[in-house]
């Protein structure tokens, strides 16, 4: 950038000191030292140094022909701590990626990927986008051919994937807390879902909370149409109704809901417990009836760290 003066712009920083210097002295030959008993000697001399530093009026004016009022000062403006700030610049970072596209990947245990891609659309109602999708790779080797066949019961591992959207939304009131929306595609398998939650958390004691949820769902089947035979869609009617209470002091939660759907003809019950071991690793299980009247028993552990 070059001024209309035709000073560059790598003069300015010369010409910002020699005025400050310029000022500097000015003022100090107006500051008068104070009643001292000096030596009539080292009076003379400290006369003679004052003297000497004393800017000469008929000195070249560093200034002449510039403007002022048109230099551009913001650039001298820089925050010295802004740069050697180490948190800051990580709080940076963490903000540019979370508007950006987040992603993340897990190896399964039949040789193929689990790959999760989600980014924020609005953060009005948190608003986000993504997709779930499993990932195989193709065999190089008839020896890797043989592998994911023994794997996978005989056959190859195939690729999936499903798009879906959520927000969340405020509530009504002192009704229910807040709303959770989510819609859900899976091409391959011709199926979609969308859903809504409706929940409303209590606090029972200082570190005891209760969190009740309401959610309703639509899932929708369909098959592809061939010829003489057109495609037949389905559609299944899900409600679910579920309490959970927290204990924050030792990181415990216990759960306790019911569901209905179509498809049934009674409530399935469920019943389930997490406990948080130490630091970003937690332990849950639960027992839960089934529509053919069997008992589904589970216990997982999990791991989860974000950075």
């Amino acid at each position: 950038m070059e001024f209309s003066t035709g000073f560059g712009w790598t003069r300015l920083p010369v010409l910002a000191a020699a005025f400050i210097l310029g000022s500097v002295l000015t003022v100090s030959a107006q500051i008068i030292p104070p009643f001292s008993a000096a030596a009539p000697d080292d009076q003379a001399e400290t006369e003679a140094t004052e003297t000497a530093v004393v800017p000469d009026v008929n000195d070249p004016d560093i200034l002449k022909g510039i403007d002022v009022d048109k230099l551009d000062w913001s650039q001298l403006a820089v925050d010295a701590g802004t740069g050697n700030d180490a948190m800051a610049a990580k709080k940076r970072a963490q903000a540019a990626a979370k508007d950006g596209l987040n992603w993340s990947s897990n190896a399964n245990a039949n040789g193929s990927s689990a790959v999760t891609v989600k980014q924020s659309v609005s953060s009005f109602w948190d608003a986000r986008i993504g997709a779930d999708m499993t990932v195989t790779s193709e065999p190089r080797t008839m020896s890797e051919l043989l592998a994911q066949k023994a794997t996978n019961g005989g056959s190859l591992p195939q690729s999936s994937g499903s798009a879906w959207a959520a927000a969340t939304a405020p509530g009504a009131g002192s009704i229910w807390d807040k709303t959770a929306v989510e819609a859900r595609v899976d091409p391959g398998a011709e199926q979609s879902k969308i859903g809504a939650s409706l929940i409303k958390s209590v606090p029972l004691s200082s570190d005891t909370s209760l969190t009740l949820q309401n959610g309703y769902s639509v899932n929708q089947q369909g098959t592809t149409a061939m010829p003489g035979i057109g495609g037949h869609v389905t559609r299944n009617y899900e409600t679910d109704q579920t309490a959970k209470v927290t204990l924050t002091d030792t990181g415990t939660s216990i759960t306790a809901g019911q569901s209905l759907s179509t498809t049934d003809d009674k409530w399935l019950r469920k019943v389930g417990a997490e406990q948080k071991l130490f630091d970003n690793v937690t332990v849950s299980g639960s027992v839960g009836e089934t529509s053919q009247g069997a008992i589904n028993k589970s216990l997982t552990a999990g791991f989860k760290k974000s950075w």
